[in-house]
């Protein structure tokens, strides 16, 4: 993958509970994603496919191993400026929508900006701007309860876009879809992919799904499985 990764995790472990409960979620995996690919990370429930997620996207830290980001050593990022970093570079779109129910859809579309401390007006221009893109922007007064599932996961996406990240991590995306719904979106998240050139690192147990990235990693027991992990399908 030469100089151009973006993510690049080196032998790193994660274990939860101690003595008799101890379970490792992780056992001394290195993983590399590269600018602009898209990467399943696929396995069964339990595997660590969203250990695996939650660490590389800096939701969490492993036990042990190194842990780079565009170059950066993320392990030594202090809280704040991690924070900042994964606000600004990462965009997340999860199986749960995680919309504030009772909020409007601007304002939930709109979060990581705030959070950014952009002004009240300029998050409500782009805000709309990325709705509109969406077919939304009718629905930017409404409550997010208010929403169908395909409409709800296509504002998560535009959340996930509004800061425009370096690479969108997608966690089951479609698990709460219909098919035909499901279909819509994934085409929106490749398309992201193509055209906008964002890397796109999904999880799930869809091999489906898998199949129309780039790559597929695979992991059974914390480990990736060596004879499947280089295994590639064309879109």
């Amino acid at each position: 993958m030469g100089s151009n990764l973006i993510i690049d995790a080196k032998n790193i472990s994660k274990s939860y509970g101690s003595g008799a409960n101890r379970f490792d979620a992780l056992k001394d995996v290195s993983f590399q994603v590269a600018q602009g690919e898209s990467v399943a990370i696929v396995g069964k429930s339990g595997s660590g496919k969203s250990t695996l997620m939650h660490l590389i996207a800096l939701l969490d830290k492993p036990d042990s191993g190194a842990l780079e980001v565009e170059g950066r050593d993320a392990l030594r990022m202090k809280q704040r400026e991690l924070s900042n970093f994964r606000n600004k570079k990462f965009g997340f779109v999860f199986q749960q929508f995680f919309l504030t129910p009772n909020t409007s859809v601007l304002d939930n579309v709109v979060l990581p900006l705030k959070i950014s401390g952009i002004r009240r007006s300029e998050r409500k221009r782009r805000g709309l701007q990325i709705l509109a893109n969406f077919e939304l922007e009718s629905k930017s007064a409404k409550k997010a309860t208010t929403l169908s599932g395909g409409q709800k996961q296509r504002v998560v996406i535009a959340r996930a876009l509004i800061n425009e990240p370096a690479v969108i991590f997608a966690d089951e995306p479609t698990g709460n879809l219909d098919s035909a719904t499901g279909g819509v979106v994934e085409d929106t998240l490749f398309a992201l992919n193509k055209k906008n050139g964002i890397t796109l690192v999904i999880v799930t147990h869809d091999e489906e799904l898998a199949a129309r990235c780039d790559r597929r990693v695979y992991l059974k027991d914390g480990e990736i499985v060596p004879s499947l992990s280089n295994k590639k399908v064309k879109a």
